[in-house]
């Protein structure tokens, strides 16, 4: 089972306004195709009353109603906003979406604003999942509350809840590999780190060192990177070390990164009817 865990039908560096979300059908016929050599993958939303910007949790549903074998739809969550948890209500009653993502850096509030921590114990009571987006495109990014070691407290809270940091968090990866060596239900995907293969190299490499490479998912942040690429990318990881002293991190270990049932870790019921899909050994060789 491969899962990409990370991707979006918008460039988040050119979010729509949030009175006006306009969907760009032609971003949505790029996604599915851009999907295909993955089982499934996850569709993010997204909300910021500090940006002013959305992604629209009816329009991800609608989209991934449309493809309901291949794809997954998490809502977009402010917990600034007043009526969050009626827009939880519906996004998980009505729209059918599956876990939740917040930014705290995006979206203006510490990880553990009381609001916030409202927030995360209703997912846990809907048996939701808590993506963290740590974006650093954004200029008006507040890297204050994107240190991953603040969320620290939300898991020593709710132990149960899951908990998905992306990117590693980085530039805070050592915070990220301290938390899930702590942490039963704390995890964190690759999305936006296999582009820089040093950068990358050194991430997982810290991951296997703390021996945290089974908390690590798979994850592409379409539309910077296609799954495709990602997944040749973490498969060549180790060029970096060839014909030099460094560690080579183990094939089987990035393979399992890559075949990791992101859905299963994550309490997430997969869709019923399988697609087909080039398997990951198709994608290695390759």
């Amino acid at each position: 089972m491969i899962v990409d865990c990370h991707t979006q039908i918008w460039d988040t560096s050119a979010l729509p306004d949030l009175d006006d979300p306009r969907p760009d059908s032609l971003e949505a016929s790029r996604h599915i195709e851009a999907v295909d050599p993955v089982d499934r993958a996850i569709v993010l939303g997204f909300k910021s009353r500090y940006l002013g910007t959305e992604i629209p949790n009816h329009f991800v549903a609608e989209y991934v109603r449309r493809y309901s074998d291949k794809l997954i739809g998490f809502a977009g969550i402010d917990p600034t906003v007043p009526g969050w948890a009626d827009e939880l209500a519906i996004a998980q009653e009505e729209l059918g979406l599956r876990g939740v993502v917040v930014s705290p850096p995006l979206q203006d509030f510490h990880p553990t604003d009381t609001r916030a921590m409202r927030l995360y114990e209703a997912c846990r009571q809907r048996r939701m999942p808590v993506l963290f987006e740590h974006h650093h495109r954004n200029p008006a990014a507040k890297l204050e509350y994107a240190r991953p070691v603040l969320l620290d407290e939300i898991a020593r809270e709710l132990p149960d809840l899951p908990i998905v940091i992306s990117q590693m968090g980085y530039p805070w990866v050592d915070e990220t590999v301290v938390l899930l060596a702590k942490h039963r239900c704390v995890y964190a995907d690759v999305a936006g780190l296999l582009p820089a293969p040093w950068r990358s190299y050194n991430a997982l490499l810290a991951a296997y060192e703390q021996d945290v490479m089974d908390k690590l998912l798979f994850g592409s942040d379409y539309p910077y990177r296609s799954p495709a690429e990602c997944i040749e990318a973490l498969y060549s990881i180790n060029q970096i070390s060839s014909g030099t002293e460094l560690i080579a991190i183990p094939r089987e270990q990035l393979r399992r990164i890559v075949e990791r049932d992101a859905l299963a870790v994550l309490g997430i019921q997969a869709p019923r009817r399988p697609v087909p899909s080039r398997s990951a050994t198709l994608i290695e060789d390759e």
